[in-house]
């Protein structure tokens, strides 16, 4: 039986994401177990999720997946690399055999050729040198410049889409992690990444932007994800916009320029920048839209600001996941944990109490997570859900197999 890992958001699960995972098992067999590495309450774009990690990995079990846990916020607000080092790592831990990732190019041999050269030091020194020449490219332009000198303008073209950097990161991962797995594509399919009108499934970032217009977002989900997340509007389990942004702002103002300039991938004077900005925007769309330029790109500018408010710092997520979190699991997603309990590289977490008998790293860790989950929580628009402590409280949501 093949053992499929999944890096995922879901923010929220739709129907794309659902022939995602019946693609994949189309691919290695039906029997395939799915397990999905998924971001918590804050997302990799530098944002809060609608809908809170419960429901979402919930939603992901009703619809295909057997087991969801938890990518700690301190990976899931990293750059496109520590995000996918991050989840690569943790689904290795829980014995995947294969990793399958959607992307534009849906060509695996072209991704294992760019994370071959982007894996190698000296393409870096290249990128470096770009931008001493032009200071005010970004990272991703001087990349992009750098790889097209070494394998011509189609190849690195491939890295203008999102999903295709992402598929490089995480084979980069497999790479530097000599993850003993095999890698699959499936070729995304609807509207692109923040894009919207193009025909068949309609991304996340479309689907937010109908929810916040106003528009109705269930007619567009999977039936049984639609039938949750309309129980969760319905008791108003659901990100407040409003609340959130005067949140986090009041975060923001109370913040050294120090934190700012500490903060993760905020080098070469963008912690300076942020803080200027702060000081001067009023909301946070104009925040990200003062601090912006050339060289900082939008993306980076709202990770940092979330990682602001949730007090990450530089450093933060290096490294191994130090422990895999369940969020959700069918009948075949528990049955398979008890066999991996003995035999997974990382601590299990079913219940938060667990924590308490970890090491000191794993426990800091997790008391970030709460505290950003208490952030999540407050800015909900159902009163009864805003009291703190709740990160200790949830366990994991279980879903008959159907």
């Amino acid at each position: 039986m093949s053992i499929i890992g999944i890096v995922a958001e879901y923010n929220p699960f739709h129907k794309g994401h659902e022939y995602h995972i019946r693609s994949s098992r189309e691919q290695l067999g039906p029997d395939s177990l799915v397990i999905c590495a998924m971001s918590g309450d804050f997302v990799q774009r530098g944002d809060a999720a609608l809908f809170d990690k419960f429901t979402r990995a919930e939603a992901a079990c009703r619809c295909g997946a057997d087991l969801v846990v938890e990518l700690p916020v301190q990976w899931s607000l990293a750059s496109a690399e520590g995000f996918a080092s991050g989840a690569v790592g943790l689904l290795s831990a829980m014995g995947i055999s294969h990793l399958s990732f959607g992307s534009e190019l849906g060509d695996i041999s072209a991704f294992w050729e760019l994370a071959e050269l982007l894996s190698d030091e000296h393409i870096y020194e290249d990128i470096k040198n770009i931008q001493r020449k032009d200071a005010s490219l970004s990272f991703a332009s001087a990349r992009q410049l750098a790889v097209e000198k070494c394998l011509g303008s189609e190849k690195a073209g491939i890295l203008e889409k999102p999903n295709n950097i992402l598929a490089v990161e995480y084979l980069k991962a497999v790479r530097r992690l000599a993850a003993d797995l095999r890698a699959i594509t499936v070729p995304r399919i609807g509207s692109g990444h923040d894009r919207c009108g193009d025909e068949g499934p309609k991304s996340a970032s479309e689907l937010r932007s109908i929810y916040y217009g106003g528009g109705d977002l269930l007619p567009y989900l999977p039936e049984a994800a639609a039938r949750l997340f309309a129980a969760r509007l319905d008791e108003g389990r659901v990100l407040d916009r409003a609340c959130f942004e005067l949140a986090v702002m009041s975060r923001f103002r109370m913040l050294d320029r120090e934190s700012f300039e500490r903060l993760p991938d905020a080098a070469d004077g963008l912690g300076a920048r942020l803080y200027a900005a702060v000081k001067e925007g009023t909301d946070l769309e104009e925040i990200c839209q003062a601090a912006k330029t050339k060289r900082y790109a939008l993306s980076r500018v709202r990770r940092a600001l979330m990682c602001a408010a949730l007090g990450i710092e530089s450093g933060a997520g290096s490294g191994q996941v130090p422990y895999a979190r369940i969020l959700a699991a069918n009948e075949r997603g528990c049955a398979y944990l008890r066999g991996l309990s003995e035999s997974c590289t990382l601590p299990l977490i079913t219940k938060a109490a667990h924590i308490k008998k970890l090491p000191s790293f794993c426990a800091d860790t997790f008391e970030q997570n709460s505290a950003a989950h208490d952030l999540f929580m407050l800015s909900n628009k159902n009163k009864m859900l805003k009291k703190g402590g709740q990160d200790w409280k949830n366990k994991p949501s279980i879903v008959k197999n159907q």
